[in-house]
Protein backbone atom coordinates (compact mmCIF):
# COMPACT_ATOMS: atom_id res chain seq x y z
CA UNK A 1 0.00 0.00 0.00
CA UNK A 2 1.28 3.46 -0.91
CA UNK A 3 1.63 6.16 1.72
CA UNK A 4 0.78 9.86 1.50
CA UNK A 5 4.30 10.91 0.58
CA UNK A 6 4.60 8.32 -2.21
CA UNK A 7 1.26 9.28 -3.72
CA UNK A 8 2.08 12.98 -3.48
CA UNK A 9 5.37 12.39 -5.32
CA UNK A 10 3.50 10.73 -8.18
CA UNK A 11 0.89 13.50 -8.21
CA UNK A 12 3.55 16.24 -8.32
CA UNK A 13 5.27 14.49 -11.22
CA UNK A 14 2.01 14.24 -13.18
CA UNK A 15 1.25 17.91 -12.66
CA UNK A 16 4.78 19.00 -13.56
CA UNK A 17 4.45 17.02 -16.81
CA UNK A 18 1.22 18.82 -17.69
CA UNK A 19 -0.80 15.60 -17.52
CA UNK A 20 -4.49 16.09 -18.44
CA UNK A 21 -6.93 15.99 -15.53
CA UNK A 22 -8.60 12.66 -16.50
CA UNK A 23 -5.21 10.93 -16.66
CA UNK A 24 -4.24 12.31 -13.25
CA UNK A 25 -7.35 10.71 -11.74
CA UNK A 26 -6.82 7.50 -13.72
CA UNK A 27 -3.31 7.07 -12.32
CA UNK A 28 -3.94 8.44 -8.83
CA UNK A 29 -7.02 6.40 -7.84
CA UNK A 30 -5.34 2.93 -7.85
CA UNK A 31 -2.48 4.24 -5.71
CA UNK A 32 -5.00 4.74 -2.87
CA UNK A 33 -6.07 1.08 -2.71
CA UNK A 34 -6.22 -0.10 0.88
CA UNK A 35 -6.59 3.35 2.42
CA UNK A 36 -9.24 3.21 5.18
CA UNK A 37 -12.95 4.07 5.16
CA UNK A 38 -14.14 6.42 7.90
CA UNK A 39 -17.61 7.90 7.66
CA UNK A 40 -17.51 11.65 7.08
CA UNK A 41 -13.83 11.76 6.11
CA UNK A 42 -12.77 13.87 3.14
CA UNK A 43 -9.14 12.76 2.74
CA UNK A 44 -7.48 13.95 5.91
CA UNK A 45 -4.56 11.92 7.28
CA UNK A 46 -5.69 8.84 9.17
CA UNK A 47 -4.60 9.44 12.78
CA UNK A 48 -6.30 8.63 16.09
CA UNK A 49 -7.02 12.35 16.56
CA UNK A 50 -8.60 12.73 13.13
CA UNK A 51 -10.64 9.57 13.58
CA UNK A 52 -11.86 10.81 16.94
CA UNK A 53 -13.11 14.01 15.31
CA UNK A 54 -15.31 11.89 13.02
CA UNK A 55 -16.89 9.78 15.78
CA UNK A 56 -20.69 9.98 15.65
CA UNK A 57 -23.38 8.23 17.65
CA UNK A 58 -25.09 7.02 14.47
CA UNK A 59 -21.80 5.58 13.19
CA UNK A 60 -20.24 3.96 16.29
CA UNK A 61 -17.95 1.70 14.23
CA UNK A 62 -15.68 4.71 13.57
CA UNK A 63 -14.61 4.21 17.18
CA UNK A 64 -15.26 0.54 17.84
CA UNK A 65 -13.32 -0.62 14.78
CA UNK A 66 -10.29 1.39 15.87
CA UNK A 67 -8.29 -0.09 18.75
CA UNK A 68 -6.47 3.18 19.31
CA UNK A 69 -9.78 4.91 20.09
CA UNK A 70 -10.76 2.02 22.37
CA UNK A 71 -7.60 2.40 24.46
CA UNK A 72 -5.44 -0.22 22.80
CA UNK A 73 -2.97 -0.50 19.92
CA UNK A 74 -4.71 0.08 16.65
CA UNK A 75 -4.57 -2.54 13.90
CA UNK A 76 -3.66 0.29 11.54
CA UNK A 77 -0.32 0.97 13.26
CA UNK A 78 1.87 -1.13 10.97
CA UNK A 79 0.53 0.31 7.73
CA UNK A 80 -1.57 3.24 8.83
CA UNK A 81 -0.62 6.44 10.58
CA UNK A 82 2.94 5.26 11.26
CA UNK A 83 3.42 5.38 7.46
CA UNK A 84 0.78 8.01 6.73
CA UNK A 85 -2.38 7.26 4.75
CA UNK A 86 -5.54 9.23 4.13
CA UNK A 87 -9.07 8.26 5.18
CA UNK A 88 -12.29 8.73 3.26
CA UNK A 89 -15.91 7.80 2.97
CA UNK A 90 -17.27 7.15 -0.52
CA UNK A 91 -18.23 10.68 -1.50
CA UNK A 92 -15.12 12.07 0.19
CA UNK A 93 -12.92 9.85 -1.97
CA UNK A 94 -14.40 10.90 -5.32
CA UNK A 95 -14.32 14.58 -4.36
CA UNK A 96 -10.69 14.31 -3.20
CA UNK A 97 -9.65 12.75 -6.52
CA UNK A 98 -11.41 15.51 -8.48
CA UNK A 99 -9.71 18.14 -6.33
CA UNK A 100 -6.27 16.67 -7.03
CA UNK A 101 -7.02 17.07 -10.76
CA UNK A 102 -7.73 20.76 -10.25
CA UNK A 103 -11.53 20.88 -10.03
CA UNK A 104 -14.18 20.35 -7.35
CA UNK A 105 -17.77 19.25 -6.75
CA UNK A 106 -20.25 20.36 -4.10
CA UNK A 107 -22.60 18.32 -1.92
CA UNK A 108 -22.29 16.76 1.52
CA UNK A 109 -23.38 13.28 0.43
CA UNK A 110 -23.68 11.11 -2.66
CA UNK A 111 -27.28 12.19 -3.28
CA UNK A 112 -26.60 15.92 -2.86
CA UNK A 113 -23.52 15.63 -5.10
CA UNK A 114 -25.66 14.00 -7.79
CA UNK A 115 -28.49 16.52 -7.38
CA UNK A 116 -26.13 19.52 -7.77
CA UNK A 117 -26.42 19.84 -11.56
CA UNK A 118 -23.69 22.52 -11.60
CA UNK A 119 -21.21 19.75 -10.71
CA UNK A 120 -21.62 17.91 -13.99
CA UNK A 121 -21.19 18.29 -17.72
CA UNK A 122 -23.33 15.23 -18.36
CA UNK A 123 -25.30 12.72 -16.29
CA UNK A 124 -27.26 9.61 -17.12
CA UNK A 125 -27.95 5.95 -16.57
CA UNK A 126 -24.95 3.63 -16.49
CA UNK A 127 -26.04 1.95 -19.73
CA UNK A 128 -25.26 5.20 -21.57
CA UNK A 129 -21.92 5.93 -19.89
CA UNK A 130 -19.08 6.79 -22.28
CA UNK A 131 -15.72 5.16 -21.58
CA UNK A 132 -14.34 8.20 -19.76
CA UNK A 133 -13.09 9.03 -16.28
CA UNK A 134 -16.26 9.92 -14.37
CA UNK A 135 -18.13 9.45 -11.11
CA UNK A 136 -20.50 6.50 -10.79
CA UNK A 137 -23.44 6.21 -8.41
CA UNK A 138 -25.67 3.48 -7.02
CA UNK A 139 -29.32 4.49 -6.63
CA UNK A 140 -31.49 2.58 -4.18
CA UNK A 141 -35.04 3.62 -3.18
CA UNK A 142 -34.71 7.00 -4.86
CA UNK A 143 -31.42 8.07 -3.28
CA UNK A 144 -27.75 7.62 -4.14
CA UNK A 145 -26.38 5.28 -1.48
CA UNK A 146 -22.83 4.90 -2.81
CA UNK A 147 -20.40 6.52 -5.22
CA UNK A 148 -17.06 5.72 -6.83
CA UNK A 149 -14.71 6.74 -9.62
CA UNK A 150 -14.78 5.05 -13.04
CA UNK A 151 -11.25 5.20 -14.45
CA UNK A 152 -11.98 3.61 -17.83
CA UNK A 153 -12.58 0.17 -19.25
CA UNK A 154 -15.28 -0.63 -16.68
CA UNK A 155 -12.84 -0.30 -13.73
CA UNK A 156 -14.19 1.47 -10.65
CA UNK A 157 -12.13 2.54 -7.64
CA UNK A 158 -14.35 3.29 -4.64
CA UNK A 159 -14.17 3.57 -0.87
CA UNK A 160 -16.38 1.05 0.89
CA UNK A 161 -14.72 -0.94 3.70
CA UNK A 162 -11.54 0.70 2.41
CA UNK A 163 -10.45 1.97 -0.99
CA UNK A 164 -11.00 -1.02 -3.28
CA UNK A 165 -11.44 -1.91 -6.93
CA UNK A 166 -14.59 -3.15 -8.67
CA UNK A 167 -16.34 -2.97 -12.03
CA UNK A 168 -19.33 -1.18 -13.48
CA UNK A 169 -21.14 -4.54 -13.47
CA UNK A 170 -21.36 -4.46 -9.66
CA UNK A 171 -24.64 -2.60 -9.15
CA UNK A 172 -23.75 0.91 -10.34
CA UNK A 173 -26.82 2.60 -11.82
CA UNK A 174 -25.79 6.12 -12.90
CA UNK A 175 -22.78 8.14 -14.04
CA UNK A 176 -21.83 11.82 -14.00
CA UNK A 177 -18.97 13.61 -15.78
CA UNK A 178 -17.50 16.39 -13.60
CA UNK A 179 -17.04 19.91 -14.92
CA UNK A 180 -13.42 20.95 -15.17
CA UNK A 181 -12.18 17.46 -16.08
CA UNK A 182 -13.28 17.45 -19.71
CA UNK A 183 -14.45 20.04 -22.18
CA UNK A 184 -17.97 19.55 -23.51
CA UNK A 185 -16.62 18.90 -27.01
CA UNK A 186 -14.48 16.02 -25.67
CA UNK A 187 -17.52 14.05 -24.54
CA UNK A 188 -18.97 11.67 -27.13
CA UNK A 189 -22.72 11.76 -27.65
CA UNK A 190 -24.32 8.76 -25.97
CA UNK A 191 -27.89 7.56 -26.28
CA UNK A 192 -29.89 5.48 -23.88
CA UNK A 193 -31.60 2.37 -25.17
CA UNK A 194 -35.26 3.15 -25.87
CA UNK A 195 -38.18 0.77 -25.89
CA UNK A 196 -41.95 0.98 -25.70
CA UNK A 197 -43.00 2.99 -22.66
CA UNK A 198 -39.94 5.27 -22.66
CA UNK A 199 -40.49 9.01 -22.54
CA UNK A 200 -38.26 12.05 -22.94
CA UNK A 201 -36.48 14.34 -25.36
CA UNK A 202 -34.34 11.48 -26.69
CA UNK A 203 -37.54 9.66 -27.69
CA UNK A 204 -38.63 12.75 -29.61
CA UNK A 205 -35.18 12.89 -31.28
CA UNK A 206 -35.67 9.29 -32.39
CA UNK A 207 -39.18 10.00 -33.67
CA UNK A 208 -37.97 12.97 -35.72
CA UNK A 209 -35.18 10.84 -37.17
CA UNK A 210 -37.72 8.19 -38.19
CA UNK A 211 -39.79 10.87 -39.93
CA UNK A 212 -36.69 12.07 -41.81
CA UNK A 213 -36.34 8.55 -43.22
CA UNK A 214 -39.98 8.44 -44.26
CA UNK A 215 -41.43 6.39 -41.40
CA UNK A 216 -44.45 7.44 -39.37
CA UNK A 217 -44.00 7.13 -35.58
CA UNK A 218 -47.20 9.07 -34.89
CA UNK A 219 -46.96 12.33 -33.01
CA UNK A 220 -43.35 13.38 -32.28
CA UNK A 221 -44.27 13.89 -28.64
CA UNK A 222 -41.45 12.10 -26.83
CA UNK A 223 -43.64 9.11 -25.93
CA UNK A 224 -42.59 5.69 -27.21
CA UNK A 225 -45.95 4.09 -27.99
CA UNK A 226 -47.32 1.38 -30.26
CA UNK A 227 -47.03 3.38 -33.48
CA UNK A 228 -43.47 4.46 -32.71
CA UNK A 229 -42.52 0.85 -32.05
CA UNK A 230 -44.01 -0.18 -35.40
CA UNK A 231 -41.98 2.54 -37.14
CA UNK A 232 -38.79 1.38 -35.41
CA UNK A 233 -39.46 -2.19 -36.51
CA UNK A 234 -40.06 -1.10 -40.11
CA UNK A 235 -36.86 0.94 -40.09
CA UNK A 236 -34.85 -1.94 -38.62
CA UNK A 237 -36.22 -4.33 -41.24
CA UNK A 238 -35.25 -1.97 -44.08
CA UNK A 239 -31.77 -1.49 -42.62
CA UNK A 240 -31.10 -5.21 -42.18
CA UNK A 241 -30.97 -4.89 -38.40
CA UNK A 242 -32.41 -7.20 -35.77
CA UNK A 243 -36.15 -6.42 -35.75
CA UNK A 244 -37.03 -6.06 -32.05
CA UNK A 245 -38.62 -2.60 -31.89
CA UNK A 246 -35.90 -1.44 -29.47
CA UNK A 247 -33.72 1.53 -30.33
CA UNK A 248 -30.29 0.43 -29.10
CA UNK A 249 -26.76 1.42 -30.22
CA UNK A 250 -27.00 -0.11 -33.73
CA UNK A 251 -30.42 1.38 -34.45
CA UNK A 252 -29.30 4.75 -33.10
CA UNK A 253 -26.22 4.63 -35.34
CA UNK A 254 -28.36 3.91 -38.40
CA UNK A 255 -30.88 6.62 -37.51
CA UNK A 256 -28.26 9.30 -36.98
CA UNK A 257 -26.40 8.75 -40.25
CA UNK A 258 -26.78 11.81 -42.45
CA UNK A 259 -29.79 11.61 -44.74
CA UNK A 260 -28.86 12.18 -48.37
CA UNK A 261 -30.93 15.01 -49.80
CA UNK A 262 -30.91 16.61 -53.21
CA UNK A 263 -33.09 18.73 -55.43
CA UNK A 264 -34.29 17.65 -58.84
CA UNK A 265 -35.31 20.42 -61.23
CA UNK A 266 -36.84 19.69 -64.63
CA UNK A 267 -38.50 21.98 -67.12
CA UNK A 268 -42.13 21.26 -67.93
CA UNK A 269 -42.82 18.89 -65.00
CA UNK A 270 -46.46 19.09 -63.90
CA UNK A 271 -47.90 18.23 -60.49
CA UNK A 272 -49.33 15.02 -61.98
CA UNK A 273 -45.89 14.05 -63.24
CA UNK A 274 -44.44 14.99 -59.84
CA UNK A 275 -46.79 12.51 -58.15
CA UNK A 276 -45.73 9.82 -60.60
CA UNK A 277 -42.08 10.46 -59.75
CA UNK A 278 -42.87 10.06 -56.03
CA UNK A 279 -44.54 6.72 -56.74
CA UNK A 280 -41.38 5.51 -58.45
CA UNK A 281 -38.96 7.08 -55.90
CA UNK A 282 -40.77 7.27 -52.55
CA UNK A 283 -39.44 9.51 -49.80
CA UNK A 284 -38.79 6.44 -47.66
CA UNK A 285 -35.91 5.56 -49.97
CA UNK A 286 -34.36 9.02 -50.21
CA UNK A 287 -35.30 12.61 -49.49
CA UNK A 288 -36.18 14.09 -52.89
CA UNK A 289 -37.60 17.51 -53.55
CA UNK A 290 -38.98 17.87 -57.06
CA UNK A 291 -39.98 21.42 -57.87
CA UNK A 292 -42.46 21.53 -60.76
CA UNK A 293 -41.75 24.11 -63.40
CA UNK A 294 -45.44 24.64 -64.25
Amino acid sequence: MQNIEQVQTVLDGLKDAGTPAPEIIRQLAPLCLGWPYVFGAWGEECTPANRKRRVRDDHPTIKTSCSALMGGCCEMCEHGWNRGVRMFDCRGFTRWLIQQAGSDITGQGATSQWDATANWLQRGEISGMPDLVCVVFRRVDGRMEHTGMHIGGGRVIHCSRNVEEGTTARGWTHYAIPRGIYRQEDIPITRRTLRRGAQGEDVRTMQLALVSYGYNPGACDGIFGKQTEAAVRAFQRAQGLSVDGICGPKTWAALTEPVVTYTVRAEGVTWAQYKQILEICPLAEAEREVIPDV
